[in-house]
């Protein structure tokens, strides 16, 4: 466990904490609501890329430098490797008046650092928790300190709890979106352009919309779910990235892997609603229960736009002219893209 501290001072500015992977939904922007924490209480995590204020515009160069291989937004000046962990496992901080800018329902970090160590008053993070943003706090990794021995371990437990992919209330699950959007990328980087196949079920209702962006045909090759209790797969594997490390499953068989989300994963291979009313009697051979009714969406499954271009962005193959029209095609039309 990992507690942070001033760097000025010494103060203490978050409970013990675990690290984990950076959540792949923290690309992502979603409707126009309030959201609940980025991060899960009692973890977090370590963003590799620049955040923040300044920032200027693109510039390939500079951006192919820094792993960014097509257009993505502006470019961040600064600093790399920000802290991000909850907003209710922090301590110690306070709002700069000045810096809490934001769109409409709190703040988003557009002035900088907007928190400050409550006893010394030195910059120590920003705070967002404005509307369509996840609630998060990072802390300017130099403005704090900590014991680094807190490195994720080696993953040797690979068995996860799934999330469902319809929400109550009949919407689709953001997590869901965020991590299909992730994984698209990863899928037409390896498919070389030609089309792929999905065998049925879920998978197949997650990706074969959005694989219409790819060259129409007979299907060149195959995208096979896979992972730990499942068969390896021969072609393309589908296979689960672990929340504790970020490293994917390595020992799929296959030619190429996609990572996704291990909470989606574990949902695809293993996931089914549970029946939450108690039940008297038997039902006859050969009928199937029908209640609870299972969750039905009320549209198309999309993935998210936001991660699928910052994911696709920062992979090489975006280079291609092929993959690299897909990207700009996306950007200019990003809610209608998945239908081909």
């Amino acid at each position: 466990m990992t507690v942070f501290a001033c760097a000025g001072c010494a103060a203490e500015l978050s409970v013990p904490v675990s690290r984990v992977a950076l959540p792949v939904h923290a690309h992502n922007r979603y409707g126009h609501m309030l959201l609940p924490p980025l991060m899960p209480s009692g973890t977090y995590a370590v963003d590799p890329e620049p955040f923040g204020a300044p920032r200027r515009p693109w510039n390939e160069t500079e951006a192919e430098a820094r792993g960014i291989f097509a257009p993505n937004g502006l470019l961040s000046d600064g600093p790399a490797g920000s802290i991000v962990l909850a907003p209710g496992d922090t301590r110690g901080t306070e709002l700069i008046p000045e810096r809490c800018g934001g769109y409409c329902y709190g703040v988003d970090g557009r002035d900088g650092p907007n928190l400050a160590c409550a006893r010394c008053g030195l910059e120590v993070g920003t705070r967002i928790d404005d509307c369509s943003h996840w609630q998060v706090v990072r802390f300017v990794p130099d403005a704090v300190k900590f014991d680094p021995a807190g490195e994720p371990p080696e993953a040797l437990d690979w068995t996860f709890e799934g999330v469902p992919p319809v929400e109550p209330g009949g919407a689709w699950s953001p997590y869901w979106e965020a991590a299909a959007g992730d994984a698209l990328a990863h899928l037409l980087a390896v498919s070389g352009g030609g089309a792929i196949g999905v065998h049925g079920g879920l998978v197949a209702a997650i990706f074969e919309p959005t694989l219409a962006l790819l060259t129409s045909g007979p299907a060149r090759r195959t995208l096979t779910l896979a992972g730990p209790g499942l068969p390896d797969a021969e072609d393309i594997a589908l296979i689960p990235r672990h929340p504790v490390t970020g490293r994917p499953w390595p020992r799929s068989g296959a030619v190429d892997t996609v990572p996704v989300a291990a909470e989606v994963w574990s949902w695809l291979a293993f996931g089914h609603d549970q029946v939450t009313a108690p039940v008297s009697g038997a039902m006859p051979d050969g009928v199937l229960r029908d209640d609870p009714l299972p969750k039905h969406p009320r549209g198309l499954f999309m993935p998210s736009t936001d991660v699928f271009l910052h994911t696709l962005a920062r992979l090489p193959a975006v280079r291609q002219p092929w993959l690299r029209a897909i990207h700009d095609r996306v950007s200019a039309t990003p809610w209608g893209w998945s239908r081909g």
